[in-house]
């Protein structure tokens, strides 16, 4: 075996999907308002990225910062090619997504009980079973759905995270219509051997091309979990833009893998992402100049020019 036998399969491109509109600005101090946030989207939709998610249908009482969603989805300036997502918890949200156009709509799990109550006040089968109805809707319309499974490599109220107990949420998940399953590390303790330990469990049951990777950097091990995944077959990868935001239920997590971070890397690796690293640099920028934070992003303070 050579010293590079390990990278001998990487993939020619990946595909990234863009979370900083929701995701990343779901955990920020600072709301902006619904012109700045279409500001937000229509500026990554320049820069090559494919898929945006833009808003999240969820409550505004438990989620302020999504308030606008709707208004968002309706202004934003689509681009032919671009898929613009929105999460959906429940049924009211789907329609209401729907209703204002999203081109998909993504649903969330965890693999920990503890997590699931704490963050929709439900149980891992009772969560599942409110989304029975969402895939019905989504099939007989055409809509594709994604998922989302949290606290895969570990939870802040039940630690260690069997790999089996992830297996089952996404397998089922898969069962019931998803396309694809983005395996969330929702407070950052992953580590490589961690991951790939992980992804050999899921692989037994679900083929690479249905599995992403949706990495925190909370300890830095971001881009290292992301480089383990794409040794084993994973093309698809969740980022958020200077590193914004993270789980508002899970105490500790600093943020999502930023955006620039890991297009440097990508493509330092001569791998394609079709996105302009110094136009979303710039964008990365803006939006931490508009939330008055720190970019979070590495690659964006090092290029920065």
């Amino acid at each position: 075996m050579t010293s590079l036998s390990l990278f001998s399969s990487l993939p020619e491109r990946v595909n990234i999907v863009e979370v900083g509109p929701r995701d990343g600005l779901q955990n920020e101090s600072l709301s902006i308002s619904a012109q700045d946030k279409v500001d937000f989207v229509n500026q990554l939709s320049q820069v090559g990225c494919k898929h945006i998610e833009a808003a999240s249908f969820v409550s505004p009482k438990w989620v302020p910062q999504m308030a606008s969603s709707d208004e968002v989805m309706r202004k934003i300036q689509r681009q032919e090619g671009i898929v613009y997502s929105a999460l959906t918890p429940n049924v009211k949200g789907f329609e209401a997504a729907i209703a204002a156009n999203a081109d998909q709509v993504a649903i969330f799990a965890a693999a920990s009980e503890s997590f699931s109550q704490k963050n929709i006040n439900c149980s891992i089968a009772q969560s599942i079973q409110r989304f029975e109805p969402i895939l019905e809707s989504a099939i007989a319309k055409g809509i594709k759905v994604r998922a989302y499974v949290s606290c895969v490599l570990g939870c802040p109220y039940d630690g260690e995270i069997a790999a089996d107990d992830v297996v089952e949420v996404a397998k089922t998940l898969i069962d019931m219509g998803c396309y694809e399953v983005s395996l969330g590390d929702t407070i950052g303790v992953g580590t490589p051997l961690k991951t790939a330990k992980l992804i050999e469990a899921c692989l037994q049951y679900i083929p690479a091309s249905k599995l992403a990777g949706h990495f925190h950097d909370t300890y830095g091990q971001a881009l290292a979990n992301v480089l383990t995944a794409l040794t084993m077959g994973i093309n698809t990868f969740d980022s958020s833009v200077a590193g914004l935001g993270g789980c508002p239920y899970a105490k500790g997590a600093s943020g999502n893998l930023a955006s620039e971070d890991l297009v440097y890397m990508l493509h330092k690796m001569n791998i394609k992402t079709g996105i302009d690293l110094n136009r979303l640099i710039r964008v990365g920028h803006n939006i931490s100049g508009l939330l008055q934070r720190k970019n979070a992003s590495k690659v964006g303070l090092a290029l920065n020019t």
